[in-house]
């Protein structure tokens, strides 16, 4: 019975990549936990999903001799499964190249890989949903055309020998599969995108755009000497090869899709634009390949176009085989809802496509580098693991509301991606000619906005600019609209704007001036939030309020968590500890942000600008070398704040930048950075800094929920470009020559 008789499903997958860079497997099932974590897969079938794609992977169960297999993992998690009720779709290589004693390029491999397929399906014979190979044609590229993953060639004779060897070993592994099982289904994966060029690139972009295809094609027996591609492979010796293929074909049951924003290229040979890492070339041409979405004109064709044309191309059921967006919150909903909203719309114009997976439930590791580095970057998936077990966030009320036929609530969900917004264009436009696409309907657009107070200050103007980032809707007040501390105003404020949320970033900054004015102190930082978080809680909005290590005496020693007790020394420290007691006793949805040390490029009151400011003009620069400290990086803390009050968070939560400095040692790092001078650094007691009010001595943060912030270092490097970029600006305001800056990456621009 056709798919479309039914609703549309959906599925799941955690990122199960096994990676060999030269003598090294990296397993990323190992690196996301899940590997000792049975508990995953009923937080997966809690999220409404009918099948799961999941690992049985050769790598995995005989990593020493083909006749030596294990099966104690698998037979626990697909036990597992089947008594979730969850429908496995088992993958065989997943962008590997098997266990060390074969490889892509064996002749072997395909006969290896078939005898694998007939063990695991005598193992599982009521396992239905397969997938033997993994995106074959991108594997193949990323390991014998780019050199990235083993064997790290660059040639093209390997590329089209590494992605035969793929196809021969889906189809001897499908046929001994269904000696097995007779009505097993071949779900056939590959990541789906479209080359644009700019004019006199056709040619090139015309060829990746027949690749593409490339591993359906062969599989459904469309390669022989018509295909556009035939020759070119015939000429590196496979031609009987393509024949055997073609005359026994092995279709897919249904075409896996995998689409990413990065799967839409744009070809243009005016290098000078575009930076080195971009630059690339055929045979014939030198041009630099960056992403559609950054450069198009006319932006990408999107999924639904692509979906649209797969299915005029092959006539057969598809599905979204993975749909994941690395970025805020809000921008991977909106990618995910985006996809499941252009497949009912082709299934209502009688498209036949199946499922939309959610992918990589788990997030993933060190993709930002296509895994050719071990830096422990991690972007989270519809679970955040970086408290050490799997946090679901927002994105999972998204997928148990689709799943279950719902339209989702969320907020900030309901605009426009960034993807569809100026703010994604990184290079000047480039016009291009493109096949007709679908057009796409405007977003239903959700217009109630956060309410932020705090307009003078440093985080209520970092708020409001990662907001108009994120098209989050926002209205920014001062004291003069409304005073935090007038009830009656506060009530009004809410009843007027009607937010979805509030954020209080207004409040008394001043730590020294405080010590004379403690009562004043405590009504702007602990009566206000407190009288904003009752109206909240009145009205059921999620509140946030901000906190300080200041509330520490900093005599613990260690790094300070969320559940340590406070001990203030200051009267601005006392105030924050009462704030956090009072909004949290309030309950409701209240969410207690505890944080340290900002800086950022984009104002110019803070400590780390006036120590380039120093440095780069050739003078010293005094700094406590005895007050330790987590500098936290004003960008990050915005952005993990939005996206802990887009998932529904609450209690307390420290974010700050890992890391422990002194003020003089994060001076030096800033110097070093920088290439200034840390010599012009003079590190000196906290009683020669004149301040007025106790200072601890080493409050620097950590979390036992989860450290959401990127490495100070890291932070310091985009602090850097920021700075940059708008030095170069006042120069060039000034009329003085100036290179031009790095631009900011997604967190930020």
């Amino acid at each position: 019975m056709s798919a479309r008789a039914h609703e549309l499903h959906l599925w799941g997958g955690h990122e199960c990549t096994v990676n060999r860079l030269g003598g090294r497997f990296v397993d990323q099932t190992v690196l996301s936990g899940h590997q000792e974590r049975l508990s995953d897969l009923e937080l997966f079938a809690g999220l409404g999903v009918a099948a799961l794609r999941y690992p049985v992977l050769w790598e995995r169960v005989s990593p020493r001799s083909p006749e030596e297999r294990d099966w104690r993992w698998s037979d626990e998690r697909l036990g597992e499964l089947r008594r979730l009720g969850v429908r496995p779709i088992v993958g065989l290589v997943h962008h590997g190249s098997g266990p060390a004693y074969t490889s892509l390029l064996d002749e072997g491999f395909a006969g290896g890989l078939a005898a694998h397929a007939r063990a695991v399906a005598e193992r599982y014979p009521w396992v239905r949903d397969w997938t033997p190979v993994n995106e074959p044609l991108t594997t193949a590229r990323f390991s014998a055309l780019y050199g990235l993953w083993y064997p790290h060639l660059r040639d093209e004779g390997a590329l089209w020998l590494a992605l035969l060897n793929q196809i021969d070993a889906t189809r001897l592994a499908m046929r001994a599969i269904r000696e097995v099982i007779p009505d097993a289904r071949l779900i056939q994966t590959e990541d789906l995108g479209f080359t644009h060029a700019r004019a006199g690139l056709e040619e090139q972009a015309a060829f990746e755009n027949h690749r593409r295809w490339l591993t359906w094609d062969l599989l459904c027996g469309r390669v022989t000497s018509s295909h556009p591609l035939f020759k070119r492979l015939a000429r590196h010796g496979l031609e009987a090869r393509l024949a055997a293929i073609a005359a026994e074909p092995c279709p897919p049951d249904v075409i896996g899709v995998n689409h990413y924003l990065t799967s839409e290229r744009l070809l243009d040979d005016r290098l000078e634009r575009y930076p080195p890492h971009t630059h690339g070339g055929s045979d014939k041409r030198r041009y630099a390949d960056v992403e559609a979405v950054r450069a198009a004109a006319e932006g990408p064709l999107g999924l639904e176009t692509l979906l649209d044309q797969a299915w005029r191309r092959y006539g057969r059921t598809l599905a979204v085989t993975e749909v994941h967006n690395g970025c805020t919150r809000d921008e991977q909903m909106r990618w995910l809802l985006e996809a499941w909203r252009a497949c009912e719309r082709l299934r209502a114009d009688g498209v036949d496509v199946e499922a939309v997976t959610a992918w990589s439930l788990l997030g993933a590791h060190d993709w930002d580098s296509l895994l050719t580095r071990q830096r422990g970057h991690y972007e989270p998936g519809v679970f955040d693991l970086r408290g050490g077990q799997p946090r679901p966030t927002a994105a999972a009320e998204l997928l148990k509301a689709l799943a279950n036929g719902r339209e989702p609530d969320i907020l900030g969900l309901e605009r426009e991606g960034w993807w569809r917004r100026e703010v994604r264009m990184e290079y000047p436009p480039v016009p291009t000619v493109s096949p007709s696409r679908r057009p796409t309907p405007p977003v239903r657009t959700d217009k109630r906005p956060i309410l932020i107070t705090g307009r003078t200050g440093t985080l209520g103007q970092a708020l409001a600019r990662a907001c108009r980032l994120r098209d989050l809707p926002y209205v920014l007040t001062d004291r003069a609209r409304l005073p935090i501390e007038d009830e009656a105003a506060v009530r009004e404020a809410i009843d007027q704007i009607r937010p979805a949320a509030v954020i209080n970033a207004a409040g008394w900054v001043r730590v020294d001036e405080a010590e004379d004015e403690a009562e004043a102190c405590m009504r702007a930082n602990a009566e206000g939030p407190e009288l904003l978080a009752q109206a909240c809680e009145r009205a059921g909005l999620p509140f946030v309020a901000f906190s300080s290590d200041l509330v520490f005496d900093g005599l613990a020693g260690r790094a300070y968590v969320e559940g340590d007790p406070t001990a203030p020394l200051s009267v601005y420290g006392r105030s924050k500890a009462e704030c956090e007691r009072r909004v949290l006793a309030v309950g409701g949805k209240a969410l207690v942000i505890r944080t340290a040390a900002f800086f950022q490029a984009e104002d110019a009151h803070n400590f780390a600008v006036h120590c380039f400011n120093a440095l780069s003009a050739g003078e010293r620069f005094q700094a406590a070398e005895d007050c330790f400290v987590s500098p936290t990086h004003v960008p990050d803390l915005t952005h993990a704040t939005l996206d802990l009050l887009i998932d529904g968070e609450t209690g307390l939560w420290h974010l700050a930048n890992s890391g422990r400095f002194s003020w003089a040692g994060f001076a030096r790092t800033l110097a070093e950075a920088a290439r200034l001078d840390p010599g012009l650094v003079d590190g000196v007691g906290s009683d020669a800094m004149g301040w007025r009010a106790a200072r601890p001595a080493d409050v620097h943060l950590g979390s036992e929920r989860g450290a959401l912030l990127r490495p100070a270092e890291d932070a310091i490097e985009r602090f850097l470009h920021a700075w940059r970029r708008r030095d170069g600006e006042a120069r060039a305001a000034a009329g003085t020559r100036t290179a031009c800056a790095p631009a900011l990456d997604q967190a930020e621009a």
